[in-house]
C-alpha cells in the first residue's frame, strides 16, 4: 500500500518538469533519501543533469554530483511513469497571447502518461493556476481511466512557494495542501511532511489553488500602489525610498513593498489574469486587481519617457541615442528572465529606433520568449562600453555589478532599483 511505502521511505517520486521549481524539488526529495525520477521533454536538460551540470543559477552543479545516478535519475520517456508511486507536476502555466490561461503543459503531460498510470499512485499538482484546475482538468482524465479516487488512486493540490535567489531553506516554508478525499489528504500530508516542516491543511483543493493566487495578487496590488506612489513622489520632488524607509518603522499595519521597473517572473505578472479569467465565468469584475496590473505595466513607458527627457535636457540629444540596459533577469542574482520588464523596455526603445543593448552576468543570450523575439547577446561590461552609451538603465540590481565603476563612467544613470542610496549628480531614480 502507498501509505506503508511512504512511511518507510520505500517509494519513488516522479517529478514532471525540471525547471525552476521541478529541479530544486527533485533535489529536495533526493537529499531526504527519497528515490526520484525526473521527467522532462527537453533533451538538453536531461543531458546536462546526467552530466551533473546545472542550468539554473539557483542550483549549483555540486548539488547534483552526490545524487545524480543514485537517488536522482532523469528521463524523457513518459512510459516510465509506471515506475513511480507519487507524481509531482511542476509544469509551466503561462498565458496565451490574449491573456487566457494556457494549461497545455498540464493537459499534454496527462495525455502522455494516462495509459501508464497504475493503481495506488498519487498525483500532486504544484503549478500555479486558477481555482478548479485540478478537478476540472486532471480529475476527469483519472475517472475516465476507471480509477476510484481515494480508494485506488489519490489526487492532491499543493502550490509551490519557492523563491529563486532568496536565501531561505525550503523545508522551513509552511506547505499548503488539500486532497480530493480524506484519504488523499492524509497521504498528501504524509508525503510532503518528508521534506517540509509545517503542513497547512485547507478546506478544499480550490481553496489551496486560490491561496496561491491570493498570495501573488496581494504582492501585485501592493507593488502597483507603491509604483503609483513613486510617480507621484517624482512629480513632487520627493524620494519614494526615503518615505518607504520611514513608513516601515511603524510596528503594525504596514508591510514594506518596493517600486521597480514593472513586474517580472512567472507568478506576479500572470496570476492576476488567471483569477480575472476565472472570475468572469462567475460574472465578477476584478477592477482593483486589473487596475494594479495596468499601473505595473505602465512602468516601462514611464521609465523610458523619463530617460529620454533627461537625455534631451542634459546632452541636448534627440537622435542616434544609445541606451544600455543592465539586467534582464526578472530579479537579482538569478538567470530566470520570464516576464522580465526589461523586455518591454527594450521593445519600446527599439520601436523608437533607439540603439539598445544589454548586459546581464547571468543571461548570455535572450532566449525565445512568449511575447518577444529578440536576437540579442549580453555585452561585456567594460569602462569603454559604459562610456559609449548616452544613458544606462539599471533594470535588475545584480550583486555582481560594480556600481561605483558604472557611476564613474556614464553621465546619465537611470536607477530603477535604488542601487545608489547616496546622492550623485548623474544618478536619476525612476
Amino acid at each position: 500500500m502507498l501509505k506503508d511505502k511512504i512511511k518507510n521511505n520505500n517509494f519513488k517520486v516522479g517529478v514532471f518538469g525540471l525547471g525552476y521549481i521541478g529541479l530544486p524539488r527533485s533535489i529536495h526529495f533526493a537529499k531526504a533519501n527519497i528515490n526520484v525520477l525526473g521527467f522532462d521533454i527537453d533533451k538538453n536538460k536531461i543531458k546536462k543533469i546526467r552530466n551533473k551540470e546545472s542550468y539554473l543559477s539557483s542550483v549549483k552543479s555540486i548539488q547534483l554530483k552526490s545524487i545524480v545516478g543514485k537517488k536522482f535519475n532523469v528521463t524523457n520517456d513518459m512510459s516510465r511513469v509506471n515506475e513511480v508511486d507519487v507524481i509531482v507536476l511542476c509544469l509551466p502555466t503561462p498565458l496565451k497571447s490574449n491573456n487566457i490561461p494556457d494549461l497545455s503543459f498540464i493537459i499534454n503531460t496527462m495525455n502522455k502518461i494516462k495509459k501508464y498510470l497504475k493503481n495506488h499512485q498519487m498525483i500532486c499538482l504544484e503549478s500555479t493556476t486558477y481555482p478548479g484546475t485540478t478537478e476540472e482538468i486532471i480529475l476527469p482524465i483519472l475517472k475516465k481511466r476507471g480509477f476510484e479516487l481515494g480508494k485506488n488512486f489519490y489526487l492532491l493540490y499543493s502550490p509551490e512557494r519557492d523563491d529563486p535567489g532568496r536565501k531561505i531553506i525550503n523545508s522551513s516554508i509552511p506547505r499548503v495542501y488539500c486532497g480530493l478525499t480524506h484519504r488523499c489528504t492524509l497521504l498528501g500530508n504524509l508525503f510532503y511532511s518528508k521534506i517540509f516542516d509545517k503542513m497547512i491543511l485547507v478546506s478544499s483543493i480550490k481553496t489551496a489553488e486560490m491561496t496561491k493566487l491570493f498570495e501573488n495578487i496581494y504582492r501585485s496590488v501592493n507593488i502597483g500602489m507603491v509604483n503609483e506612489m513613486k510617480k507621484i513622489c517624482d512629480k513632487m520632488g520627493l524620494k519614494i525610498f526615503d518615505i518607504i524607509n520611514a513608513a516601515k518603522t511603524k510596528p503594525y499595519g504596514f508591510n514594506v513593498f518596493y517600486p521597480g521597473p514593472g513586474l517580472g517572473g512567472h507568478c506576479i505578472p500572470i496570476d492576476p489574469f488567471y483569477l480575472s479569467w476565472k472570475a468572469k465565468k462567475f460574472n465578477i469584475e476584478t477592477k482593483f486587481i486589473e487596475l494594479a496590473g495596468r499601473i505595473n505595466r505602465s512602468m516601462p513607458d514611464w521609465i523610458i519617457k523619463k530617460t529620454l527627457r533627461i537625455i534631451k535636457i542634459k546632452s541636448k540629444k534627440s537622435k542616434n541615442i544609445r541606451i544600455l540596459i543592465l539586467g534582464v533577469a526578472y530579479k537579482k542574482n538569478i538567470n530566470d528572465c520570464r516576464e522580465s520588464p526589461a523586455f518591454e523596455i527594450i521593445k519600446k526603445l527599439k520601436n523608437k529606433r533607439i540603439n539598445v543593448q544589454y548586459n546581464d552576468p547571468f543571461i548570455d543570450e535572450i532566449p525565445k520568449l512568449r511575447n518577444y523575439n529578440f536576437k540579442m547577446k549580453s555585452k561585456k561590461l567594460t569602462k569603454k562600453l559604459i562610456q559609449s552609451f548616452d544613458a544606462i538603465i539599471i533594470v535588475t540590481d545584480h550583486d555582481r555589478y560594480n556600481y561605483d565603476m558604472i557611476r564613474k563612467n556614464n553621465s546619465i544613470i537611470i536607477d530603477t532599483r535604488n542601487c545608489y542610496q547616496k546622492k550623485y549628480e548623474n544618478i536619476y531614480l525612476a
